[in-house]
């Protein structure tokens, strides 16, 4: 049962850092600041809908995605991991990542592009997803879903309260928070890369 807490918060911190509510609902409001509440309800639950079915689709193919392209579960935790890492550093450097940022394109559907794709189901959103569920056991595939789906349902309350949540953590508590983000989300990718390396030294010896 410890195994199971320790997992559930391990899962949540990870997609808590990468997804950081905080600092995307400084950027939800940057892109519907002056649209009407109801409006910003409905982009918020579209754009959250489609994060959630796009790491629902990766959580739960995750494995099928290995066999048909030979990806081993090492290379993904190395890889994600970089990525992860890279988007932990730049937000520890109080900057936005080119992995994890949002462009505001009128002409587009800001739901789906960039709040869903890449701002919230980003690279490494994905790729921690399919870490977390790589195992192809149900029960972290499980956790790992329904983490996911309490996360979403957080967010989702910070962009709806938006306005509110700004004024009261300023610009100076959103850098703070986004630094303390960025160095989990750098500690996270490293310890992806050591545990995928750790198993490719062990399969080569």
């Amino acid at each position: 049962m410890n195994d199971l807490y320790t997992q559930v918060i391990t899962v949540f911190l990870g997609f808590f850092a990468i997804m950081n509510p905080i600092a995307n609902t400084a950027a939800f409001a940057g892109l519907v600041g002056d649209k009407s509440k109801a409006e910003q309800i409905q982009i918020a639950a579209k754009a959250l809908i489609i994060t959630f079915v796009v790491i629902l689709s990766f959580s739960l193919l995750g494995k099928a995605i290995f066999h048909l392209f030979g990806i081993t579960i090492s290379a993904l935790r190395i890889t994600g991991g970089i990525l992860v890492f890279l988007v932990g550093y730049h937000m520890l450097n109080g900057h936005g990542s080119k992995l994890h940022s949002a462009e505001e394109n009128e002409s587009a559907d800001i739901a789906v592009s960039p709040l869903a794709v890449p701002l919230l189901a980003g690279p490494g959103t994905i790729a921690t997803a399919m870490n977390y569920s790589s195992s192809g056991e149900i029960t972290g595939i499980l956790v790992t879903i329904s983490v996911f789906a309490v996360l979403c349902f957080i967010t989702f309350i910070c962009f709806i309260f938006s306005s509110n949540i700004l004024a009261v953590i300023g610009k100076s508590g959103l850098s703070i928070i986004t630094r303390l983000m960025g160095l989990i989300l750098a500690v996270i990718g490293t310890q992806m890369v050591i545990i995928g390396v750790t198993a490719v030294v062990k399969a080569m010896s």
